[in-house]
């Protein structure tokens, strides 16, 4: 597959092709509202591009009309064409508005439920702390709001007015506990168990990271070019997700250049703590022996007992490594890998 083949998967994949006629309108890819004009007719497709009147060969945007439609001829000398088509939903607005005219009070509700849980930690000498489970709750409430602290500070305050919270607390309070070391497991562990009440809709799982930028830089002097230099540092996110309901059911969170491979036997044990796990699909960069068993392992616990002497010690032929590749017709530009366990007969 050549660039402009896998260029033109890429087209077929993410933008609406439009049909006029026997003619074909393919946005432009630096945007601006251009079109260009494809007339498909075999190897003698055209289109308006620069590229195509130049080469006089197949450029992008033929490559994904092609991809798009799918010529079949038949021994009778009849042709079927198939072509493809976006699928899309309709929205259920009623319940989509109730839910998001009802979020934060729901949000406000669930997030008490959970740190309920919260355990106070022991004291001995000293200025009485902070209730643990208020503080957790608050900063929560704080990163939800998506506001700086000092605004988020009239949304504790209506928190404590439900009964939510005992008291309010300062926003440098909220601060302090946000730069604890002490609170990401706890955090953690709100995130897993959040997730619990969907264990019976989840069985298939996604793997995959994230970064997120941070308020602070890193500065360092460009030998190079004389000058100095700055870049704002970064976090990644690995998440486990289930694939029906986007739940996430385990987090790690490292920073910015860990690498993903090592981080998902730990997401599995987590996820399989909770959830029966039946397939696990993540791209090739986590594609190793160990990640391969871990998946084995834990399909193994989350199976009774009488699957698992069938299962131990080999892989089982309908427990498959797979390769998505990018051939026409995938519409998917990517590369992908995932582990699929072995369902139970009806």
């Amino acid at each position: 597959m050549d660039s402009r083949e896998q260029k033109g998967l890429e087209i077929a994949a993410t933008v609406k092709l439009r049909r006029k006629g026997s003619l074909w309108l393919v946005p432009s890819q630096g945007g601006k509202g251009i079109n260009y004009t494809v007339d498909l007719k075999g190897d003698a497709s055209t289109c308006s591009c620069l590229d195509h009147e130049t080469r006089r060969l197949k450029c992008k945007h033929i490559h994904a009309v092609e991809i798009s439609v799918k010529r079949e001829t038949h021994p009778d000398g009849t042709t079927t064409v198939t072509e493809t088509v976006r699928v899309t939903y309709a929205q259920n607005w009623p319940a989509y508005n109730a839910a998001q005219t009802h979020e934060k009070t729901r949000v406000t509700e669930l997030l008490r439920g959970l740190c309920e849980g919260i355990a106070q930690p022991t004291q001995g000498r000293g200025r009485p702390r902070l209730p643990l489970a208020d503080m957790v709750s608050s900063a929560v409430m704080k990163v939800y709001s998506t506001v700086s602290g000092r605004r988020a500070a009239s949304d504790l305050r209506e928190c404590e007015a439900k009964g939510f919270v005992a008291n309010a607390p300062h926003y440098n309070s909220v601060f302090h506990y946000l730069e604890d070391p002490a609170l990401t497991p706890i955090l953690k562990a709100l995130v897993e168990e959040s997730a619990s009440p969907l264990k019976a809709a989840e069985s298939d799982f996604a793997v995959d990271s994230s970064g997120f930028s941070t308020s602070t830089f890193d500065r360092w002097y460009d030998a190079k070019y004389g000058r100095m230099r700055s870049e704002h540092l970064w976090i990644k996110a690995h998440l486990m997700i289930g694939v029906k309901t986007n739940v996430v059911t385990s987090v790690e969170v490292t920073d910015g250049y860990a690498n993903d491979m090592p981080r998902l036997p730990a997401l599995v044990a987590t996820t399989a703590s909770r959830f029966q796990i039946s397939e696990v699909s993540a791209d090739k960069g986590y594609l190793s022996n160990d990640n391969f068993n871990a998946i084995v392992s834990a399909i193994q616990e989350t199976r009774g007992s009488d699957e698992r002497g069938s299962m131990q010690g080999r892989v089982p032929q309908s427990l498959r490594a797979r390769s998505v590749d990018l051939r026409i017709g995938d519409r998917a530009n990517f590369l992908g890998c995932g582990l699929k366990a072995p369902r139970r007969a009806a």
